[in-house]
């Protein structure tokens, strides 16, 4: 069931001067960081934002040959929507995608300007898949192309493998996003294929984790509601071939939280000036939190970056909560005159940057003349805001941090 050497190398024939070069390259930041050689494998530079260009044009190529279907149908909230609507385009075959109603706008509106007729139903990716096939059913000359369940999606997937052996063969560990496990067995296949020996690690959101769950019961489970910022790989299960392909090439599969994947987007806006998304940044997120053991070179596939602006600033304001640079604080005061000026001329002694202020005087626990503030402060780091609280005491305010 995994995918060849052979089928691999034919892939990587048929993307020739299709895909963009994404050649990884060494982090000095991220080096210096995790204190071991560090290289990344940009793929939000590829065509479409993300790596999913690879399987789905390899998959609709060979359909384009075989001749026998007009029409290519997919169900996603983003990347693979966009992916097959491009490479139906560069087939000469017209595409239809459904994609649920909340859908992010501008991965809809990209979508159809790969040349993809888009269909918005339902409320889930589940409910456009269903309608997807349904679509198909009653159109035999209409072909479904799965995310990540087809050995060709795979083999596409396979040549960010293939060109990893020849870019960093130095490389100790490669790092992994995974949802569905097509793009995480894709690379470990293409890695093996080319003879590399390096450890291939799987990082899932720790709200959607259906391959740790596969592995763990030997089969494809449904994990349920998944719940997860990383909207690229919050998936409820994943299939027999790609839990295949984990369980004969892939070394662990390790799950992060949510404040370490905004903790990894924010560190990639901030230092890297680089735009990834939550789905694209959980590798990072792993070896941030001592996920990935070893001290040699390491890989991170960065697999896209096709984000939502408002999802973005989101994401900033998590993240820098995440990262102990986002602080709220409860302070009592008297109800009198010159009270709040005496409290944010305290803040400022702090080296403290004041960003919002609620003044309470009904509805909070305090006396009938105290009034309650609860602030937001930007703070410089972790240190710095675990001083805030006690010095303000010390000062002779009433402090909490806010709960």
């Amino acid at each position: 069931m995994v995918v060849s050497p052979t089928e691999v190398a034919e892939a990587a024939k048929r993307l020739e001067g299709v895909i963009r070069p994404t050649p990884a390259a060494a982090s000095a930041v991220l080096s210096r960081l995790l204190g071991r050689p560090v290289l990344v494998k940009p793929e939000h530079f590829q065509r479409t934002g993300s790596f999913k260009i690879r399987g789905a044009y390899n998959r609709v190529a060979v359909l384009a040959d075989g001749g026998r279907h007009t029409e290519v149908v997919a169900a996603s909230a983003g990347n693979h929507a966009q992916g097959v609507a491009l490479a139906a385009s560069l087939c000469g075959l017209p595409s239809r995608v459904f994609m649920p109603v909340g859908a992010s706008l501008p991965k809809v509106e990209a979508t159809r300007s790969y040349g993809a007729v888009v269909e918005l139903c339902g409320s889930s990716v589940d409910d456009a898949i269903e309608a997807a096939r349904g679509y198909v059913a009653g159109h035999p000359s209409a072909f479904y192309v799965p995310p990540f369940d087809d050995p060709l999606v795979i083999a596409g997937q396979a040549t960010i493998g293939l060109e990893l052996a020849a870019e960093v063969p130095e490389a100790e560990t490669v790092v992994v996003p995974c949802g569905g496990g097509g793009l995480m067995g894709g690379v470990a296949a293409g890695l093996r294929s080319a003879g590399s020996g390096a450890r291939v690690v799987g990082v899932q959101a720790a709200g959607a984790p259906p391959m740790v769950a596969a592995l763990a019961q030997g089969r494809p489970v449904d994990v349920g509601p998944v719940e997860t910022m990383a909207d690229g790989i919050a998936l409820r299960s994943v299939s027999e071939l790609t839990l295949e392909h984990a369980r004969q090439l892939v070394d662990e599969v390790v799950t992060v939280n949510e404040e370490e994947i905004s903790r990894a987007v924010l560190l990639l806006l901030e230092r890297c000036k680089w735009v990834v998304e939550p789905a694209g940044a959980v590798g990072l997120s792993a070896l941030l939190a001592g996920q990935v053991a070893g001290t040699g070179p390491v890989v991170i596939v960065v697999s896209g970056g096709n984000v939502d602006p408002l999802l973005l600033m989101r994401l900033i304001e998590h993240g820098l909560t995440a990262a102990g640079r986002y602080f709220m604080v409860r302070v009592v005061l008297a109800d009198k005159p010159g009270s709040l000026a005496s409290l944010t001329a305290a803040l400022g002694e702090l080296g403290l940057n004041l960003l919002t202020v609620e003044h309470r005087r009904s509805g909070a626990p305090i006396g009938v003349s105290e009034v309650e503030v609860v602030i937001t402060l930007e703070t410089r780091d972790p240190a710095h805001r675990d001083r805030i609280v006690p010095a303000l005491q010390e000062r002779g305010f009433r402090a909490e941090a806010y709960r």
